[in-house]
């Protein structure tokens, strides 16, 4: 059980209240977080990739079509706009209220490995990033999740992390989404579903559709938080289940 942080503790001094970041710092701090080379933990996911490959339900020529569903209808709906939310309750000094929205990120998770992949790289993220950046919200945070008051998802992490650090909402969500299309691209690289240059044609076709998930994540109101491919759960439960494994999602 997952219990609520100590409302009666005074908040931090809010992100808005310190001096902003200038366009390129932001920038600068967008671009660390979204590397391949930050220790996040994506490297080890497929994003559900593999239970498709396993099922031979994805091929090279699908790949683009996948991704882009993945975007619209999970990612985008679920954690990109719990991104947003967790990066506005930071934002306004509500750290309670980024608590709620990563229980019901966790909750809407209906497999258990993408609710331990969600976790453990939410959790690495926290550990790291208050080292990095060494911002409060980011240290009071790592330590609900520590305490089990928060699950501590990914994408309510890098909300926390993100508006601690200064980056505004609408480059933060796109730095996150990139990642995954990113990740998801390095996956396909590593199951042989592409190769290096179609890999970054691939990622260069998802930039619409990232600019479209964006988009409806700014504006998304926490009561439609959650993701609508169940084709996406059956591969991950089947996934979990399978004799050999390269990646942990």
């Amino acid at each position: 059980m997952f219990h609520g942080p100590d409302e009666d503790r005074p908040p931090h001094p809010s992100p808005e209240q310190r001096p902003p970041l200038g366009e390129l710092a932001a920038l600068l701090v967008s671009l660390q977080l979204a590397d391949s080379a930050f220790p996040s933990g994506f490297y080890t996911l497929s994003h559900g990739l593999e239970g498709y490959a396993q099922a031979r339900a994805v091929t090279p020529e699908t790949l683009p079509a996948l991704l882009a569903d993945l975007l619209r209808h999970g990612v985008g709906p679920s954690d990109a706009t719990a991104l947003v939310l967790a990066h506005r309750a930071v934002t306004a000094g509500r750290a309670q209220d980024a608590v709620r929205i990563d229980r019901r990120l966790y909750a809407g998770k209906l497999s258990r490995e993408v609710r331990q992949a969600a976790t453990r790289t939410g959790r690495q993220l926290l550990d790291l990033a208050a080292e990095v950046f060494d911002r409060p919200p980011i240290a009071d945070y790592l330590r609900l999740v520590e305490q089990r008051r928060a699950p501590g998802c990914q994408a309510v992490a890098a909300g926390i992390v993100q508006a601690a650090a200064g980056v505004p909402v609408e480059q933060a969500v796109t730095g996150d989404l990139f990642a995954f299309a990113a990740s998801f691209a390095g996956a396909a690289l590593r199951l042989r579903l592409t190769d290096h240059r179609r890999a970054q044609v691939l990622l260069r076709g998802a930039a619409p559709v990232i600019e479209e998930a964006v988009r409806a994540a700014l504006v998304r109101p926490e009561a439609d938080l959650g993701s609508g491919a169940p084709a996406s759960d059956l591969m991950s439960g089947r996934h979990e289940r399978a004799e050999a494994r390269l990646f942990a999602s």
